[in-house]
């Protein structure tokens, strides 16, 4: 829920309206957040397994999966967003080594093994430590010069 809520701020900073619906969501947040991704104006739905069945979503082109399901059995459910009724679509889904043991049991739910991309682990850039979540900080600095100077009594 708040690794949902997290990552919908990252994209919705990054310049892409987006919304997301999760436990902690009202059911009328909810439905506001998947009318609005209907209609276009979000184009990005974060979403956790509250969304994994019951919601009928035409034309959804990606499903990207950021973890693995802990039932194998859900991974059809999130996927089944995309490529309904014939439609094209992708479902991809990132996944860590520790993580091997839920893919091959997807795989075996499915009957087929998933394509694994390679290539080098992506690394997030570490936090500047003057400030708590790596952006810039928003004290304001005095201008250096005359008049910032602190006076010693004598």
């Amino acid at each position: 829920k708040h690794g949902a809520e997290k990552l919908m701020k990252k994209i919705d900073t990054a310049g892409f309206a987006t919304a997301s619906i999760h436990g902690n969501k009202s059911q009328g947040q909810r439905d506001r957040a998947i009318r609005q991704f209907k209609e276009g104006t979000v184009r990005v739905l974060v979403a956790t397994d509250v969304a994994a069945r019951g919601i009928d979503i035409p034309d959804v082109k990606h499903v990207y999966n950021f973890d693995l399901p802990n039932v194998a059995e859900n991974y059809i459910h999130r996927i089944g967003r995309t490529a309904r009724a014939g439609a094209a679509g992708r479902a991809i889904a990132f996944c860590s080594a520790d993580e091997a043991e839920s893919l091959r049991a997807i795989e075996k739910v499915v009957s087929f093994k998933l394509p694994v991309a390679g290539g080098r682990p992506w690394q997030m850039e570490k936090p500047d430590a003057k400030t708590k979540n790596g952006g810039p900080s928003r004290r304001r600095r005095r201008p250096s010069g005359r008049g910032n100077k602190v006076r010693r009594a004598a």
